[in-house]
């Protein structure tokens, strides 16, 4: 049995080791780097603007955001918590001077187009730093899936109409993430999103 050991320790040992003769290990990264590793995919993505950006490199990186899932002829939840943003946007311009981004994904790409997400957004009041997002159904899928934005029932999951009413938001580069239901009010969204922001007075 030692005999037998031996062996499998040494060749274990061997699959760690590198020609050179050093050890093999898993390449070191900080939590910011494994956050987006796994779950910020730098997928494709088109803004209500019609310009294309790619979700990590040109909306994500570097920021504090708060990202929620909405569709624009949604008669359920997604007007409601579209207000609370807006508001809770405007709240958050007179506590901080550091920039918060929101983003609103669509979880209906086959047809929200610019176009329309550009008329939701007019509707809505949604302006500043703003982005309405649309893109590729798979794309637009891997996305919500590695955000988080997934409901443990099946059936449920695959309603559209059904899709999470959370909103996540997170300080990029510090690597801190939270969430709250975006039903909430938006003063107590504000102080959920201030809490990212080193510094941010609490109201």
């Amino acid at each position: 049995m030692v005999g037998i050991s031996n062996v499998t320790r040494r060749a274990w040992l061997a699959q760690l080791t590198a020609p050179g003769g050093r050890p093999q290990f898993a390449e070191p990264l900080s939590g910011r780097e494994i956050i987006q590793r796994r779950n910020l995919p730098n997928v494709p993505l088109v803004t209500h603007e019609g310009k294309r950006v790619r979700f990590y490199d040109d909306v994500i990186r570097d920021r504090v955001v708060a990202i929620n899932l909405m569709y624009a002829d949604c008669e359920g939840v997604c007007p409601t918590i579209t207000m609370n943003l807006v508001k809770a946007h405007a709240i958050l311009r007179t506590r901080t001077t550091t920039p918060v981004r929101f983003c609103s994904l669509t979880v209906k790409p086959e047809t929200d187009t610019p176009d329309k997400l550009k008329a939701y957004v007019e509707m809505h009041h949604a302006d500043g730093d703003w982005l309405f997002l649309t893109g590729e159904p798979d794309d637009v899928e891997l996305l919500r899936r590695r955000l988080g934005f997934v409901d443990l029932n099946p059936k449920v999951d695959k309603d559209k109409a059904s899709h999470s009413g959370v909103v996540r938001y997170g300080n990029e580069p510090l690597a801190l993430w939270g969430a709250c239901p975006g039903s909430t009010s938006p003063e107590w969204l504000a102080t959920e999103i201030g809490f990212v922001i080193p510094g941010m007075p609490r109201g």
